[in-house]
């Protein structure tokens, strides 16, 4: 957790809003693989692959405001 910590959110929100959405048309790939995910189509390795490689992103974003959120709350 030390290495998220020390990562700046803006760089986490930079990262999550550029290879996190690329490539941004038709539709960002994140919303087009758990859309597949969820419909149960995700079978493919490159499918799998494109999931984790633009979820990544988003999913470290999400430790870091949670751990932000938890540490704001440790100081009260």
């Amino acid at each position: 957790m030390k290495f998220i910590d020390q990562l700046p959110l803006t760089v986490l929100i930079a990262i999550a809003l550029t290879l996190g959405l690329a490539p941004f048309t038709p539709q960002p790939h994140i919303v087009e693989k758990l859309g597949m995910l969820f419909s149960g189509s995700l079978s493919r390795p490159i499918d799998i692959f494109d999931l984790l490689l633009h979820g990544t992103p988003w999913a470290l974003l999400a430790i870091k405001l949670i751990r932000l959120g938890v540490i704001q709350l440790q100081d009260k």
